[in-house]
């Protein structure tokens, strides 16, 4: 069994124990009770959906069942919604219910259902009752650096830092002689802030200089991005019109290139400009919360194996900078929440002047995804640090961090960059073929 699966199922044999069908359901959970069984078609998705499961997901290594009904799928949300994340060494640490979601997630029932616009609304408010626990002092029980689920202690630091000898003090702003190092929710610990001088700005004056906007490890560098196109896909192409959700300025980046890069929980959650210019339009897009693509199979932590498709569907921030460097031009960041992490932060207002380096917004509760979006017309020459771009990249690049340098377009390109904006302006369809 691969080992996110043996995490996983670990954590579900926890928490099916825990999970009691006497306890009355938090009101939020009770209108998702009665949204299923009030609705023929939403009660057929959510009965279906466990039972599609394939017989070698069903039980944990020790035999015990998983989740196999929808009562149960509300019996342990009721247990997680006042529990904060635990810290553990699995993939799913910080999203606790994406581990109930997950394999359900991958069915033909649980596809529908979880694109369902009724569903979605009602995940957030489920994921907002949990955002006010998460946010309140009661959340910091977690905070300690007493044992092996504390995210202060010395396994929790190993994996935080990949080393054994860095500690967080010296790191992070933060008081460790109070309780909770200072810390007055986990969320204000998730959102937590680097000490200053930890996180350089590289070339701060160089504006041919592209920096990582977050601290995360790259997930893919793409190139002819097309107004259009089948997201859904097993190669998951990005979706320009979807992605900007209909941005009057879609049109500038067709033919472009997208870097995409994931952050995991453990990592430093605000966003940075990567590029010093003025912000043109910040606006934030509603989503969904737990579909993937049918093309992933279960043998993959979802969330992490479907960042491109998550680009056009998850809630999302998007921001539109237009670069002091006339060789970049309009430029876009886009902060892509993933499962638990549907609340995107954005610090930044049009017409703002930015600085490289400067924080334009940040992520809570939970792992997440980025993209850098740039015009045809820009020549980047990448520098991911020896990391090769993937689902499991071995690497994390540091905000802030040089990622790319912008080299100055030749003739010929500025003429092929005329043409294809002449071209395709107007004249979009699937999958980027014109008729």
């Amino acid at each position: 069994m691969p080992e996110s699966h043996a995490h996983m199922q670990d954590f579900m044999g926890r928490i099916h124990g825990k999970a009691n069908s006497s306890k009355p359901l938090l009101p939020c959970l009770q209108e998702f009770k009665d949204l299923i069984e009030g609705d023929e078609h939403l009660y057929l998705l959510f009965s279906l959906m466990f039972e599609e499961i394939p017989d070698k997901y069903k039980n944990d290594p020790a035999g015990h069942h998983q989740v196999r009904h929808y009562t149960k799928m509300l019996d342990m949300l009721n247990h997680i919604l006042r529990e904060a994340p635990e810290f553990n060494s699995g993939p799913m640490v910080g999203t606790p219910i994406t581990a109930i979601f997950d394999y359900a997630m991958g069915t033909e029932a649980g596809f529908a259902a979880f694109t369902n616009e009724r569903v979605n609304m009602q995940i957030k408010k489920i994921l907002g009752e949990w955002a006010r626990f998460l946010g309140s002092p009661d959340s910091c029980y977690v905070l300690t650096a007493d044992d092996e689920t504390g995210w202060f202690s010395k396994q929790a630091c190993s994996k935080m830092f990949h080393d054994d000898t860095t500690k967080f003090e010296d790191v992070f702003v933060c008081a460790p002689r109070e309780p909770h190092y200072g810390y007055r929710s986990w969320d204000e610990f998730f959102t937590r802030q680097f000490k200053e001088g930890q996180r350089p700005v590289a070339s701060p004056e160089d504006d041919s200089v592209v920096v990582n906007a977050c601290e995360a490890a790259p997930y893919r560098v793409a190139e002819n991005i097309q107004y259009i196109d089948r997201f859904w896909i097993k190669k998951q192409p990005y979706s320009l019109r979807h992605l900007l959700q209909n941005d009057p300025s879609t049109d500038k980046f067709v033919g472009g290139s997208i870097y995409q890069a994931f952050l995991s929980a453990m990592n430093y959650h605000r966003w940075n400009s990567p590029v010093s210019g003025t912000i043109v339009r910040a606006y934030l897009v509603q989503g969904t919360y737990y579909s993937e693509p049918p093309s992933e199979s279960y043998d993959k932590i979802a969330p992490t194996s479907s960042q491109a498709y998550l680009a056009e569907l998850a809630t999302r921030a998007v921001i539109l900078i237009e670069a002091d460097n006339k060789d970049i031009g309009l430029m876009c960041f886009v902060g892509i929440g993933m499962v638990e992490v549907s609340t995107c932060d954005i610090r930044v207002y049009e017409g703002q002047k930015v600085k490289k380096g400067d924080e334009l917004g940040m992520f809570h509760y939970g792992g997440s995804t980025y993209c850098l979006i740039f015009g045809p017309h820009v020549r980047a020459e990448w520098d991911l640090h020896g990391i090769v771009p993937s689902v499991g990249a071995q690497g994390l690049i540091k905000v802030n961090e040089r990622i790319a340098t912008i080299l100055k377009p030749s003739i010929t390109d500025r003429i092929a960059s005329a043409f294809t904006s002449d071209r395709t302006a107007g004249n979009h369809t699937a999958g980027g073929y014109e008729r």
